[in-house]
This record gives structure tokens, sequence and C-alpha cells, in this order.
């Protein structure tokens, strides 16, 4: 393979964003390939999302084009995505034509579709990164034509060409967690992302007095988003549960440290389930039911079908089967051991490495010899 890795000049851009799923790993392969490979990174997104704050954050430069969605919106929502998507393309293959990268990287998201349309068209070299057990409908679209694809799952490798399971993106330390010490009073960790999740808010704190009487030394951490925190702490106090062994914060700031304390996770099904794996945490995943594709429950369906983790259905979620399904993990140490190691065996270490290695095969022209070197290694 050339030696594109102390080239300087080697020019990578990033395209997606919207959601803190996609717009976090991204930020990620980015850092990887500048600060390891000296790579000038340049990043596509919409003015609707995340990476219009974390990115320039991180100091890269951000092109902004105009998307939309295409799936479970209105007629009138459809037909002004089909109108800018052509423009949008444009607008990428302009962009594209002056910046000329080596490669283009999809990380899903509403401007993923638009740059890596304009990028084929260009013969560009591209890699789509797809987190997610069924893709989204842009990274499907695109799925046969890119020349290699990122992916977590073993069973999404069939929606693309020259696929790598290379897993998600996921914090070094998260892989480093120390065991829990048996002596340790048992903690529930609540999570559902950013914005916090509407279902868990409302019903987990009518299930706490129940919970932390039945659970002996109970405590629970629960994130409940920016919106909603203060509704939920409310809740909590009207539910009469002992004050001091629960918290209600908008944000956890420290992941690492908040799963190093837990002995179930309860939380959504998107990004997280990585680093429920590199944790090694038992968890009972409640997937948002409005999530394209419905791929938060495909998600979580591997997990559970590896006996890694319990998946209760939103619209099953109630006072009666939360309390029986988390009651339920931590009154048996010997099923959330089990479910540990299960989770383990699925954490996928390593990944930036190998998604920035096949970046780098990509723009050096070599991508089928590096996949054959890794198989043989």
């Amino acid at each position: 393979m050339k030696n594109i890795q102390k080239q300087s000049s080697l020019r990578v851009v990033i395209a997606g964003g919207g959601t803190g799923g996609h717009v976090i790993p991204a930020l990620a392969i980015g850092r990887e390939l500048r600060d390891k490979h000296g790579a000038d990174i340049r990043y596509i997104g919409t003015a609707r999302g995340l990476e219009t704050k974390l990115v320039p954050a991180a100091g890269f430069p951000l092109e902004l084009v105009r998307s939309g969605q295409l799936k479970n919106v209105s007629l009138g929502t459809r037909l002004r995505t089909a109108f800018y998507l052509p423009m949008g393309v444009l607008h990428c293959v302009t962009y594209l034509r002056s910046f000329r990268p080596h490669v283009v990287v999809g990380v899903g998201g509403y401007a993923s579709g638009p740059a890596m349309m304009a990028a084929l068209l260009l013969r560009i070299p591209t890699l789509a990164y797809e987190p997610n057990a069924v893709p989204g409908m842009t990274n499907r679209w695109i799925g046969r034509r890119v020349n290699a694809a990122a992916v977590n799952f073993a069973g999404t490798t069939k929606y693309f060409r020259n696929a790598e399971v290379t897993g998600v993106p996921v914090r070094p330390e998260i892989f480093e967690l120390a065991p829990r010490p048996p002596d340790a009073p048992p903690r529930l960790l609540v999570t559902a992302g950013s914005q916090g999740a509407k279902i868990l808010n409302e019903t987990l704190p009518v299930v706490a007095p129940d919970l932390l009487k039945y659970v002996d030394g109970l405590t629970i951490m629960h994130q409940a988003g920016p919106r909603h925190v203060e509704s939920t702490k409310a809740a909590y106090h009207a539910s009469g549960a002992d004050p001091a062994r629960w918290s209600v914060v908008a944000f956890l700031d420290d992941m690492p440290a908040e799963y190093a304390a837990a002995d179930v996770v309860l939380a959504r099904s998107g990004s997280t389930v990585a680093e429920l794996c590199a944790a090694g945490k038992p968890s009972l995943l409640v997937p948002f039911a409005g999530a394209a594709d419905d791929h938060q429950r495909h998600n979580a369906e591997v997990l559970v079908n590896a006996g890694a983790a319990e998946m209760l259905l939103q619209r099953d979620v109630n006072p009666a089967s939360l309390f029986e399904a988390l009651a339920g993990m931590f009154l048996n140490a010997e099923y959330r051991a089990t479910m540990s190691a299960n989770a383990r065996a699925l954490a996928r270490p390593g990944a930036l490495e190998r998604i920035a290695a096949m970046v780098l095969a990509l723009a050096a022209g070599d991508l089928r010899g590096s996949l054959r070197t890794k198989e043989k290694g």
C-alpha cells in the first residue's frame, strides 16, 4: 500500500449528521485521521443538526447543504426534500471539485445522501459508516455503489460492497472498566441519549418506590434530558421515592464513570448498544418506536439474541412490566454475570483504527489488498 499515512496532503470529507449518534462518531473518525495521519478533514452537514455546534467547536470546517427527510414525514416535507435533494447534490459536486478529497465518508443523516451521491458521480472513493443493524434509507440506496463500508454488526454486511465489521468508535476507557466490587450497593443507570426518553421519564418514577423497597440498597441515576429534567424530578418527588436514593440529571458528563458504577442499564438502543457491549453491562433496552426503519429494535434484537440484554418494546412499557423486568435482573446475580460476558463478546475494540485504515486504503487505491492482509493477520 502506498505510504498515504505519512502524507500531510491527505484530504477527507465526512458527510452526515443530525443526531449525536451520527455526529459523535463522525468527529471521532475525523480526529483519528487528523491527529494520527495528518489529514485535512472537512465536514458536510445541514443547518438543522448537532453538527452546527459540535463540528466547529472541534475545530473543523463545516459546509452546509439543504436536505431533509423522506420517510415518516408529511407529503409537504417529502416534496420539499425532493426539491432540495438535486440542489444539494449539485452543491456537493461543486464543493468536492473545489476541495478534491481523496475519500468521502458518509456517516448517515440528512447531508450524507447528497454528498455520497456527488462523490459517486465524481468517482471519488467512498466509505459508508453504518452503526445500526439495519441501514437507513441513504445507506441502503448507496450500499452496493460505495467502495467500502464499516459496520457494527455482522448481519449488516449484506447491504454493502466490501463491508468490514469494524464496530463503533467507543472511548477506550469504557473497555477498561474495573469489575463491580461484590459488596457495592446495587445501582441502576437510566440513559436515553442527549434528549432523554419521555416513556422512561414518566414510568420509572412510578416504579421507583417499589423497586427501591424490593432491591435492598438500590440507588438510581436517571438522565432525563434538558427539557424534562425538572418534570422528571417532580415525578420522583410525587411518587414518594426516597430522595437519598435517586438522582435526576439533564446530562451525564462522565459516561465511563457512570457505566463503572452501574449494575444494570435501562436505555434506548441506538448507538448506546456499542458502549453497553464495551462496558459489559447487562441492560434492559426500550427501542425508540419512532426510529427510522425501526433500527433501534433491530439493534436491540442483536443483543437479546446473544443473551446480552432484555428488550421491552415501547408499547409494552408500563409500571408493572418495567418493575418485573428490572427486579428480575437485580435479583439474579448469576444471570447478570452471564449477560455481562455475552455483551463483552459482542464488543469490538479498535474500531477507530480499523475505520481509519479503510480510509487510508481507499485513498491509496488498495482496499482489497488491505482487507486481505487484515484477514490473514
